[in-house]
């Protein structure tokens, strides 16, 4: 039930349905002065999601920074989360990414450059409803085409969401004999304080990798960034808030 929920409450409260919400009132409501709020709060609404100053200050305030190679030091296992695919496409004799493909490729490079020697690769379907083959097992089919050895590659492929995954990996790391000191957590930069937050509270706390950046450069800023609507904008609100209420939710059903 709580896998429905999380994957459909979030899309009740983001900003394109709110400020549908406020256009459709201010069509229903009859009364002028309330009417007149009504829009004008639509508006705010619609400057506030559609801006793009706004928007990326945000999302670089909540992303986790990541660390250069060449600071890193190697670690034993690379934990890669899921949930960047699209299971349902067709014809299926291929892997489909939706935007988070860095979090193959970056755990591939890691690999490569020796900075992890073990890869496990954590996420079950990510549909709703009817059946799909495991996001993990896509996974470790492109870090095959790579060239990642099979060997190296360990799946847990039961997991619906993060709060799971925080939960069924830790074993799996146990019984290969390391800790969670040996292990690098990675997943895109938006979703780290979340799966930080859930792994720490089932007692197993790895160093966070992070990939999968949306926060733009301060370098690009211009007349148009603070002034004009922009689509992208919108793009990184509903990344936002979809964190937001998935961290909320997490909260109150004890998993963070």
């Amino acid at each position: 039930m709580f896998f429905i929920l999380s994957k459909t409450l979030d899309y009740l409260v983001m900003p394109t349905t709110v400020i549908l919400l406020f256009l459709l009132l201010g069509i229903v409501v009859r009364k002028g002065r309330w009417r007149k709020w009504i829009r004008v709060a639509g508006l705010v609404l619609l400057f506030l999601f559609t801006n793009d100053f706004i928007a990326n200050e945000l999302m670089r305030a909540w992303e986790i920074d990541t660390q250069p190679y060449s600071a890193m030091e190697p670690y034993p296992v690379g934990i890669v989360l899921t949930g960047v695919m699209v299971g349902d496409r067709e014809p299926d004799d291929r892997v489909y990414f939706s935007r988070g493909a860095d979090r193959v490729v970056h755990t591939v490079q890691l690999y490569k450059r020796g900075l992890i020697q073990k890869i496990l690769i954590s996420g079950g379907s990510g549909l709703i409803s009817g059946e799909s083959r495991p996001e993990a097992d896509r996974f470790r089919d492109a870090m095959l085409l790579m060239g990642v050895p099979d060997s190296v590659i360990m799946l847990e492929n039961r997991a619906q969401n993060t709060a799971q995954s925080a939960l069924l990996v830790p074993p799996m790391i146990e019984e290969m004999g390391y800790t969670d000191t040996d292990c690098l957590l990675i997943t895109s930069a938006f979703h780290m304080r979340r799966s930080l937050a859930c792994f720490r509270k089932a007692g197993f706390h790895p160093t966070p990798f992070t990939v999968d950046f949306y926060a733009g450069s301060r370098k690009r800023y211009n007349l148009k960034t603070f002034l004009l609507p922009q689509l992208d904008a919108l793009i990184l609100w509903h990344k936002l808030v979809k964190e937001w209420v998935g961290m909320v939710a997490y909260w109150v059903v004890g998993y963070v």
